[in-house]
């Protein structure tokens, strides 16, 4: 008897749509929420563990479960669960993966089935609304310190602004909609909710590190910034669809890391500086949390002759790491070196990645103003 319940709910493991966690899209779930009726993945699990007075989970394969609970979950699964908890998700609305950080899953789960923030729409207002105000805690920029800071993001100003005092007149920033991203970065930021924002500011990239104490209101306010995104992006592309800006509203960095480098004239020494490839642009830093970047590098695409080779020019000196990449762009090579190959293998895909890509036309402009 036990080996055909088992069998039963192994079954319904492989039915459409089960075959992925239903909150994260990691693949071969063998946990389940049974009050809920989805099969969810063990990370996810773990989420699910913290709000019992919604969700109680076990495990398919390792738990003993009784006729009535495995009937449920027959009549229930992933997309009937997708069906109730996410059928008003608001499509600016970051719906996160596995590969995302765990604040960003447990706020989803949360939303979905605690809050029920996506049967009911009026529950989201606090980053459908156009505006929103509050203080988050800010990085200082030469101290390192955070600070409480107030911030208003407004949709009819199209801007994110921020005071450094509660009544003062005049933001110290004005971030623009158009220029804006945020990022979490919680292990670079030494924060679980801390969240990394970068606009222009004379025609620069420049940073800041907040966060919230408190995990809903951090990602509330990522969710806001998004959706000023997504307003901005369809007055801006009338004819877009929604699913091409969607992949506009925020970027994650491709890939982030130490690596060496070298200047133009590549007789100078490597210096260690800090790497960020964000889509077509590899910023570099002297320290991960400073404010602008020191340089940046262009990466086109092969048509536009930029190719990316494991090793370095046999003349080159000065390095200490050993495992090294240069980038041949039109105009010249850029020398890097990594710290180890797993380091080396996973800058050179990524750089292979952009580099693959065709450009797009408005990519062009941006080739122009870089290259330090």
């Amino acid at each position: 008897m036990a080996k055909e319940k088992k069998r039963a709910l192994l079954e319904l493991l492989h039915r459409d749509g089960n075959q992925l966690c239903a909150d994260c899209g990691a693949p071969d779930p063998d946990w389940a929420s049974y009050t809920l009726g989805v099969f969810i993945c063990l990370s996810c699990s773990g989420i699910h563990r913290n709000i019992p007075n919604v969700s109680k989970v076990k495990s398919v394969r390792l738990d003993a479960w009784d006729e009535a609970q495995i009937e449920f979950m027959a009549c229930n699964g992933n997309h009937v669960g997708r069906a109730k908890y996410e059928s008003k998700t608001p499509s600016f609305y970051y719906k996160p993966t596995f590969s995302d950080c765990q604040l960003l899953r447990e706020q989803w789960i949360r939303a979905k089935y605690e809050r029920k923030e996506f049967i009911y729409a009026e529950k989201q207002e606090p980053y459908s609304a156009g505006y929103r105000e509050g203080f988050l805690w800010k990085r200082g920029r030469d101290n390192g310190q955070f600070l409480s800071r107030k911030f208003v993001l407004t949709e009819r100003e199209g801007a994110l602004k921020y005071f450094n005092k509660n009544d003062a007149k005049e933001p110290k920033a004005i971030m623009k909609i158009e220029h804006l991203n945020a990022t979490f970065q919680p292990a670079k930021i030494g924060n679980p909710h801390g969240l990394q924002i970068t606009y222009l500011k004379d025609n620069s990239t420049r940073n800041i590190f907040v966060y919230h104490e408190d995990g809903k209101e951090i990602v509330d306010w990522f969710n806001a910034i998004r959706a000023a995104r997504f307003h901005y992006l369809q007055v801006a592309f009338p004819g877009a669809s929604d699913n091409d800006l969607v992949p506009k509203l925020s970027r994650n960095y491709l890939k982030e890391g130490y690596m060496e480098k070298t200047g133009p004239k590549q007789t100078e020494g490597f210096k260690k500086r800090w790497f960020t490839m964000d889509d077509r642009r590899l910023m570099y830093f002297k320290d991960p949390l400073d404010a602008f970047a020191r340089g940046e590098v262009f990466i086109g695409s092969k048509e536009n002759s930029y190719t990316v080779l494991e090793g370095l020019p046999p003349s080159t000196q000065g390095h200490h790491w050993q495992h090294g990449i240069t980038i041949v762009t039109p105009d010249r090579k850029f020398l890097f070196a990594c710290e180890t190959e797993g380091d080396q293998r996973e800058w050179i895909a990524a750089f292979q990645k952009v580099i693959n890509r065709p450009m797009l036309p408005q990519e062009y402009a941006g080739a122009v103003c870089s290259g330090h």
